[in-house]
C-alpha cells in the first residue's frame, strides 16, 4: 500500500469511526469531515462549499439524466482533491481521490471511471474535452455552473485575489482562443479578464438537457454584473 499521507489518515479515522456511505442519498457527516479535511484553510474558490454545491447539482443532473447516480456522487465528491492549482504534485496520479477510493473498498472498475470522470471534468481551453459517459457530462455540468452566476463572479475574485491578480486594466487584454498548456500559463491576467477567456464561454459547453437550462440564468447575471461593473469603473453611475 502506499504511503499515507495524513489526509488518507483522515480517512482512515473516520472510516473506523462510522463508516462511509459514498453511495448515499445525501452526504454522509464522514464524508464532510474528509472534505473539510482536504480544503481546510482554503480561500480559493475551491473549497469545502464548492465540492457541497458541485454534489447537490450533479446528483440533481444526474436523476434527470437517468444516469449512474452513485458514480456521479463520488466523482462529485473527489472532483478537486487533486486538481493541478492546489495538488500540483497529486494531479497526474490522483492519489488523494484513489486513495480515498481504496480505503473504503470502492471496486477498480468505479475506480477507474471517477478517475477518467476527474480528467475530464475541467476547463482546458481550446484543448477541454466532452467526457465520454453521461457520468462524466454530469459532473462536468455542475462543475461548470458552480464557476458562473452570482457564485462564479464571488469565486473569480476569490481566487484572483489568493494569486495576486488585478481586478482589471483596461491595458491588459482578454487572450482568446488559448490551448491548455496557454490557459494554465496564463498568469498576468486579470480577474474580468477571466469571464471572457473562460466563464462567459461555458454556457455553449454544457452538455446535458438541465445543465443548458440552469446556466441560462447564470450567464444572464454574469453579463449583467459586467456591464455594471463597466459603468462603474469608467464612473459614470
Amino acid at each position: 500500500m502506499p504511503e499515507t499521507t495524513p489526509l488518507i489518515k483522515a480517512a482512515l479515522n473516520l472510516r473506523v469511526g462510522a463508516g462511509f456511505d459514498v453511495y448515499g442519498e445525501k452526504m454522509t457527516d464522514n464524508e464532510k469531515r474528509f472534505i473539510k479535511s482536504i480544503f481546510s484553510g482554503d480561500s480559493s474558490g475551491h473549497d469545502y462549499y464548492h465540492t457541497i454545491r458541485v454534489y447537490k447539482l450533479a446528483t440533481k443532473i444526474a436523476k434527470q439524466e437517468n444516469a449512474d447516480v452513485k458514480t456521479v456522487q463520488l466523482a462529485a465528491l473527489l472532483h478537486d482533491v487533486d486538481d493541478i492549482k492546489l495538488f500540483p504534485d497529486n494531479y497526474a496520479t490522483k492519489k488523494n481521490a484513489v486513495d480515498f477510493m481504496t480505503i473504503n473498498k470502492i471496486d477498480g472498475k468505479r475506480i477507474e471511471a471517477v478517475r477518467k470522470i476527474i480528467d475530464e471534468v475541467s476547463f482546458a481551453g481550446t484543448d477541454s474535452v466532452v467526457p465520454d459517459t453521461i457520468e462524466g457530462k454530469c459532473v462536468q455540468d455542475a462543475d461548470r455552473l458552480d464557476a458562473i452566476g452570482a457564485i462564479g463572479i464571488a469565486r473569480t475574485f476569490a481566487y484572483g485575489g489568493s494569486r495576486g491578480r488585478k481586478i482589471y486594466d483596461p491595458e491588459i487584454k482578454p487572450k482568446m482562443g488559448m490551448n491548455k498548456e496557454e490557459y494554465r500559463n496564463n498568469q498576468d491576467s486579470t480577474s474580468i479578464n477571466h469571464f471572457y477567456e473562460n466563464l462567459l464561454l461555458l454556457k455553449d459547453m454544457m452538455n446535458t438537457t438541465e445543465g443548458k437550462k440552469l446556466a441560462e440564468h447564470r450567464q444572464a447575471v454574469m453579463q449583467e454584473f459586467l456591464n455594471e461593473f463597466m459603468i462603474e469603473w469608467e464612473g459614470k453611475m
